[in-house]
Parts: structure tokens; sequence; C-alpha cells
């Protein structure tokens, strides 16, 4: 069951983050997530105006933050990866909370395919990461024509 999260769960949130990145974002050096780590702490969560997730053995597994209309952040727990949590995480935020838009590192080939097969397109790329690094940026939004 999908749940809404909140700043008493942002010590498990940052843990699944960082578990969750170490095993997805090959790309990044260490010492890039010991950089990235507070400040998703810091201004990643609280810019999100609601968190949602799952929580197993009251243990934080998997989350997702929504500002407006965009999905800012999703993140599982390497345990819990390519079992439909994700899926059920995007579906959630299409149709219960409206988002049309994601940002995806274009390294992160699974994420971006991942996108990709639940229907999000490219609008545009950005060369660095908000942070100025060289990762690139990929904005998606949801592909709603259905013909």
């Amino acid at each position: 069951m999908i749940i809404k999260l909140n700043e008493n769960d942002y010590p498990q949130i940052i843990e699944c983050w960082e578990q969750s990145v170490r095993a997805t974002h090959k790309f990044l050096k260490p010492e890039e997530i010991t950089y990235y780590k507070p400040l998703v702490l810091k201004y990643g969560l609280p810019q999100c105006s609601e968190i949602w997730g799952f929580k197993e053995n009251d243990q934080v597994i998997g989350f997702m933050g929504i500002r407006d209309d965009k999905i800012e952040m999703l993140f599982l727990s390497p345990l819990h990866l390519r079992q439909g949590l994700g899926t059920k995480l995007v579906n959630f935020a299409l149709q219960q909370r409206h988002c049309r838009f994601v940002d995806v590192n274009e390294e992160n080939q699974a994420a971006y395919k991942f996108y990709q097969h639940l229907g999000f397109t490219v609008l545009s790329r950005d060369e660095t990461d908000d942070c100025g690094k060289p990762h690139p940026i990929l904005h998606l939004q949801i592909n709603t024509d259905n013909s």
C-alpha cells in the first residue's frame, strides 16, 4: 500500500536513497554520492510538496517525491527493484496526483527505459545536472497520445 511519508521519515528515506543510488547509479563515483546525499536531505526532500512510498516492517523500502505536476525523485531499495513498486508509484503519481513530468539521468539507462516503457518521451536535455556536474539530464513528459 502506498502511504504518505513526512519529515519524520527523512532518515529512512535518505538511507533508501543512498542504497538505491549505490546500486543503480554506477556512473557516479562514491565521492559524488557523498557529495549529493546532504543536498538531497537539505534541499531535494524539502522541495517536494508530497512524498509517497512503501514501508515493509516499518522501514521505508521505496519512495517518490512530487512537486506540482512533476515527479522529482523516485528510488527503491535494491532488494525491491523490478517488483512493480516503481510502476505502482508512477501510476499513482499520474492518476492520483496528475503528474506529467519527470527528469532522469541520461547515464541511468535502466531508469530511462523504465519511464519510456510507461509512456514518457524526451522533451529536452541538459548537459549537466542541477549542481553543474557532467551528468546529463533528460527532461521527460508523459505521452498522452493514445492513437
